[in-house]
């Protein structure tokens, strides 16, 4: 090689060498599922849900997982999720229901006896979407 040669490819090189560097040092961090943790801290018993604004108590249910309001709609298991946003106050998850539907709910913490829910989807070939208000009214 030629001194013009050199002089185009030692930067190339360099930035080459950077790069392999860089990979070489890097670790790969295996993928962490989210927790739901705010549902957990959400306290288990008698939880009467009621779309916001009205008196009227839509379901009353008995949660020992508070994972169970995510999927208002499609009480079965054997649905997929995918979690959208999982923060200390909030939850949003998307879940599919195969041959019955899929959703997507956001559950807001306000206290751990009181939350926010806004959901929405297809159940039964219908869509829905509505705003409930869920409270812990007891023991089971």
């Amino acid at each position: 090689m030629d001194k013009v040669e050199m002089a185009i490819f030692s930067p190339f090189m360099r930035w080459i060498s950077t790069i392999a560097a860089v990979a070489a040092g890097a670790t790969a961090m295996p993928a962490q599922a989210p927790s739901l943790a705010m549902l957990d801290r959400l306290e288990k018993g008698s939880w009467q849900l009621r779309e916001r604004g009205s008196d009227k108590v839509m379901q009353t249910l008995c949660l020992g997982d508070a994972r169970r309001m995510i999927q208002v709609y499609h009480p079965r298991s054997g649905c997929s999720r995918y979690v959208i946003e999982d923060t200390p106050n909030s939850v949003t998850v998307h879940y599919t229901c195969p041959g019955a539907g899929h959703g997507r709910t956001t559950i807001r913490a306000e206290t751990n006896r009181l939350v926010q829910i806004d959901t929405q989807g297809i159940a039964e070939g219908r869509p829905f979407s509505q705003a409930i208000e869920g409270r812990r009214t007891g023991g089971c």
